[in-house]
C-alpha cells in the first residue's frame, strides 16, 4: 500500500477542513460570539499540519489503486472526525471528548443522532458547524477533492470515488473524474441553495434556513430547534419533505436530465420502486395514525414527513412517533434498514441492493422451476454483472453480521431491546433516531463509553459502506503488494 500518496490525500482534508471550519468563525463573529478563536485555533493548526502533509508527500505519479484507495477514503473520515469535533470539546460546550466525537461523527456521517439534551444551548458558531459537517458528508469530502485538485483526477481514482459512494454501482456519466466529481458538487450545491430560498421564502430566518438547508441535503437530521422541525410551519415541512425525497434520489438521475437523457432517466426501476416505497409507506401510516389527528390531511402530513425523513436517512422529526400505533412502528423500522437510492446522499442498505436481491430470488425461484433456462439478472434493460451480484449478496452477509454483534454490544448496557435495537439500526444505517429513548424526541446521551463508541463505529462503516473502514483493521492491507 503507498502510504505517502496516502498521507498526501489526509494533508488536502486537513486542509479542506479548516477552511470549511471558518462558517464557524464568521457566524460566531456576526452573532457576537467569544468562542470564534477556537475555530481559527483549530483551523489554523490543522491547515499548518496539512499543508506540510502535502508538500513532503507531493509526488509525480499520483497512481491510486482500490486497497490504498479504500484506505484513504476511511482514515480521511476519522480524521475529518478527530479534528472536526475539537472546537465542540475545547470550548466546553460538548464537555466530554466521547460525546464530542459522536456529534461530530454522526454529522459527518449524516446519520444526525445527537448527545444533546438541548440543542438550542449551543452557541450559533457550534450550531452552523454541526450542520455544515452534515453538508460536507453528504456528498464527501473526496468527492469535493476530486472536483478541486487535478492531480487526484486521474482515471485510477475511479476507487477514491467507489468507497465513499453509497450503492452497488458507481458508474461515470461523463467522461473525466474530475468533471463528474464538479458536476455532483454542482447539482448539489444548486439543490441545497433552492432548498434555502424556498425555506427563506415561506419566513424562515437566515440562519434556520441555512442550518436545516445544509443538514437537508445531506440527509442528516440536525435541527437547531429543541422541538426539531415542529418549530416549523407546514409549508416549511413540506418543503423540507419533497427536498429529502430529492436528495434520496441517485444523482446520476439529474445527470441525466441534465444531458437530456430523459428516456433513461425515467426508466430506472430503482427509481420507481423508491416512490413506490414512499407512497405504499405513506398511504399505512396515514390510516394507521389517522385517529390521532384531527383531519385526513395532517395524517397524511405525519406520514409523508417521516417517512421520507426515515427513507432518506435524514431523521428529522415533528412529532413523538413513539405514540403511533405498533403497525407505524414496524413500518418505520422496514425503511430504516431499505434507506435511499444509491447514489444519493442517503444512507441505509440502498434501494438498488433490494431490487438486485430481489431479482435473484426470482431467478432462482425459476430455475428450480425450469432447471435448464438460462437467465440472467437485469437492471434497467441491463445485464448485471455476477461480480456485482456477488458483492451485494457478500455485502449483505457482512452487514448483517456487524449489525448483529454490535446490537448483542449495545445490549449489554440493560437498556429495552427495542431502544438498543433501533438506536443500532439508525447508527449503521444513517438514519438518526431510532425509537423509544432515542426516538425523535429522545436522544443519544444515556448510552456508556462502549455503546457509543460501537455505534461511532457503525455510522462510519455505514456511511462508508463497511469495506473501506474493514480494511483498516486487516494486516495484510497495509504490506505492500
Amino acid at each position: 500500500m503507498d502510504k505517502k500518496i496516502i498521507t498526501y490525500i489526509l494533508g488536502w482534508v486537513l486542509i479542506v477542513e479548516a477552511i470549511a471550519m471558518q462558517i464557524g468563525t464568521i457566524t460566531s463573529l456576526i452573532y457576537k460570539e467569544s468562542n470564534w478563536i477556537y475555530f481559527v485555533i483549530v483551523g489554523a493548526a490543522s491547515a499548518l499540519v496539512g499543508f506540510v502533509l502535502v508538500k513532503i508527500m507531493r509526488r509525480k505519479n499520483m497512481v491510486l489503486y482500490q486497497k490504498a484507495g479504500f484506505a484513504a477514503t476511511a482514515l480521511s473520515w476519522i480524521l475529518l472526525s478527530l479534528v472536526g469535533c475539537l472546537p465542540f470539546w475545547i470550548s466546553g460546550e460538548i464537555p466530554t471528548f466521547i460525546d464530542a466525537f459522536f456529534e461530530i461523527v454522526s454529522g459527518f456521517t449524516t446519520t444526525g443522532s445527537t448527545i444533546l439534551e438541548n440543542v438550542e444551548g449551543l452557541s450559533h458558531g457550534m450550531l452552523i458547524w454541526r450542520s455544515f459537517s452534515v453538508w460536507l458528508g453528504g456528498m464527501g469530502v473526496i468527492v469535493f477533492l476530486l472536483a478541486l485538485i487535478p492531480k487526484l483526477g486521474g482515471s485510477q481514482n475511479i476507487y477514491l470515488m467507489r468507497a465513499e459512494s453509497p450503492g452497488p454501482i458507481v458508474g461515470k456519466a461523463v467522461p473525466r473524474m474530475r468533471n463528474y466529481a464538479a458536476l455532483l458538487y454542482g447539482i448539489y450545491m444548486g439543490l441545497t441553495a433552492l432548498e434555502i430560498i424556498l425555506l427563506l421564502c415561506g419566513g424562515m430566518g437566515i440562519f434556520d434556513a441555512l442550518n436545516t438547508g445544509f443538514a437537508s441535503a445531506g440527509t442528516g437530521g440536525f435541527g437547531v430547534r429543541n422541538n426539531n422541525m415542529a418549530a416549523y410551519s407546514h409549508y416549511s415541512q413540506v418543503v423540507i419533505a419533497i427536498f429529502l425525497v430529492l436528495f434520496g434520489t441517485n444523482f446520476s438521475f439529474y445527470i441525466m436530465l441534465l444531458t437530456k437523457k430523459f428516456k433513461q432517466a425515467f426508466k430506472m426501476e430503482e427509481l420507481w420502486l423508491y416512490i413506490g416505497i414512499i407512497a405504499v409507506s405513506t398511504l399505512i401510516i396515514s390510516v394507521n395514525i389517522s385517529s390521532l389527528y384531527p383531519t385526513a390531511y395532517e395524517s397524511f402530513h405525519q406520514g409523508f414527513f417521516y417517512v421520507t425523513s426515515i427513507i432518506s436517512t435524514a431523521g428529522f422529526g415533528i412529532d413523538d412517533v413513539n405514540r403511533w400505533p405498533e403497525l407505524s412502528k414496524a413500518v418505520i423500522i422496514i425503511i430504516t434498514f431499505i434507506g435511499a437510492m444509491a447514489g444519493s446522499t442517503g444512507g441505509g442498505f440502498k434501494v438498488s441492493r433490494i431490487l438486485i436481491l430481489c431479482k435473484e430470488v426470482r431467478k432462482e425461484f425459476a430455475l428450480l422451476v425450469h432447471p435448464r433456462n438460462v437467465r440472467t439478472v437485469k437492471l434497467d434493460g441491463k445485464t448485471v454483472d455476477h461480480n456485482i451480484m456477488r458483492t451485494t449478496s457478500v455485502f449483505l452477509v457482512v452487514y448483517l453480521g456487524i449489525f448483529i454483534l454490535s446490537f448483542i454490544i449495545v445490549a449489554f448496557e440493560g437498556k429495552d431491546v427495542l431502544t438498543s435495537f433501533t438506536a443500532v439500526a439508525a447508527s449503521i444505517n444513517n438514519t438518526g433516531p431510532g425509537l423509544n429513548l432515542v426516538g425523535p424526541a429522545g436522544n443519544y446521551s444515556s448510552f456508556n463509553i462502549l455503546s457509543k463508541s460501537v455505534m461511532i463505529f457503525d455510522m462510519i462503516a455505514g456511511r462508508l459502506e463497511l469495506y473501506p473502514l474493514l480494511l483498516l483493521f486487516s494486516p495484510s492491507a497495509w504490506k505492500r503488494a
